[in-house]
């Protein structure tokens, strides 16, 4: 996997960045590597694709998805 170096971080960033990471017991490496991760994932687009993919795979079964507000309320009643 490739390494990736980032030069001239600013103090108070590096030190709120060691902080993120003791508070998500995580390495400064991990949490860096999460918050790449996080930020350089899939565009909307992308990810609408991949939502419709599954949507007509679950729709191919003939199986339908249920009302969730109907759902909600069934919940909220009793």
């Amino acid at each position: 996997m490739p390494d990736v170096l980032v030069r001239n971080i600013e103090e108070k960033t590096l030190n709120n960045l060691k902080k993120r990471a003791e508070r998500n017991n995580r390495s400064l490496q991990a949490e860096l590597k999460s918050l790449l991760e996080l930020y350089a994932g899939p565009e909307l687009e992308e990810t609408k694709s991949m939502v419709r993919d599954v949507y007509m795979r679950y729709k191919a079964t003939g199986k339908k998805f249920s009302d969730s507000a109907e759902d909600l309320s069934k919940d909220r009643e009793g």
